[in-house]
């Protein structure tokens, strides 16, 4: 019989007791579930990276971590653990939350909503937009969620790019990797949808250099990491008019502060980092599949490689 940990901060035990405790159930798992176990009796942790529990030293029979939130940044690197980590990977609630918001926002980009949206001087315009298919967008980042957003964006008919570290294939995508590979992804971008991992080697990867490579005009779509632009390259983009517009869910200290630029930036929308949200009924399944998994002698689901960080 398993002991699970639960290690996130408190409020957070009332959202996802019950849904836990059914789902462990539905997998026919017998178990000891709580948030004060004895560390020396623990088996499994499902964590937060925000965490107390930070030395994972104390948990002596410890099998597996199993992160709730999709980013293992704050955890991969954490030099007491040693046993496997999950990351949340959640087609019901992270992914479809993903390709909802990605979708909705390419299609405002796309179809100029905001000049109809807000039009303080009444201006009748008839000059129509362009069909999807002459709206190149590329996704840089071409995991679980780049993948999903993708496929939809296809199936309404933009002509969609997605970029990858490494070779990856998808029906009715064109597909690009490695440096050679990401200017050219960049080159045909006009909207841009940014979906790759917070690591060492994805820091400031939107930077002056590779802004100036995105068509005169291009849109971009941060619902990733913030650390993956140069913020002050792209207000410096943004000012000059070579982007048109920014909308960023994420930012390198959250929540955004009050007196940042971005805030009263004319070009760029804010939102408060719910692109994609981890939903604890989903979730839940999540993790006591991998659970089950696990104790019936299956490798985990979504293993993080400590070696590239995701």
């Amino acid at each position: 019989m398993p002991n699970i940990l639960f290690a996130a901060r408190s409020e957070k035990w009332d959202d996802y007791e019950r849904p836990l405790r059914d789902a462990l159930a539905a997998e026919g798992l017998d178990h000891t579930l709580g948030t004060d176990l004895p560390p020396e009796t623990v088996d499994y942790i499902v964590y937060a990276p925000n965490a107390s529990v930070q030395d994972f030293t104390l948990f002596t029979r410890l099998k597996a971590v199993l992160n709730l939130w999709a980013g293992v940044e704050q955890v991969v690197g954490n030099p007491t653990l040693k046993v496997p980590l999950a990351r949340m990977v959640d087609d019901e609630g992270l992914t479809q939350g993903m390709v909802e918001w990605v979708t909705g926002h390419v299609l405002r980009h796309h179809l100029g909503m905001d000049a109809h949206i807000v039009n303080p001087d009444r201006i009748w315009d008839t000059t129509p937009p362009p069909l999807s298919k002459d709206r190149p967008v590329t996704i840089l980042g071409f995991g679980a969620l780049g993948q999903a957003c993708a496929a939809q964006l296809a199936a309404l008919g933009f002509p969609v790019t997605g970029w990858s570290r490494t070779p990856k294939d998808l029906d009715g995508v064109l597909t690009s990797h490695g440096e050679d590979g990401l200017d050219a992804a960049l080159s045909s971008a006009q909207i841009l949808v940014l979906l790759l991992p917070d690591t060492p080697a994805t820091t400031d990867l939107l930077n002056a250099e590779r802004l100036a490579r995105l068509p005169q005009g291009a849109v971009i779509l941060n619902p990733g990491r913030g650390p993956l632009i140069d913020d002050d390259a792209l207000l410096a983009a943004l000012d000059e008019g070579r982007i048109a517009h920014a909308t960023l869910d994420v930012f390198r200290t959250e929540p955004l502060p009050q007196d940042h630029p971005f805030w009263a930036h004319p070009r760029v929308t804010v939102t408060p980092h719910i692109a994609s949200t981890t939903r604890p009924d989903s979730a839940a399944r999540v993790i006591a599949r991998n659970i089950a998994r696990s104790e019936s002698g299956a490798p985990l689901l979504h293993e993080v490689d400590r070696s590239a960080g995701y």
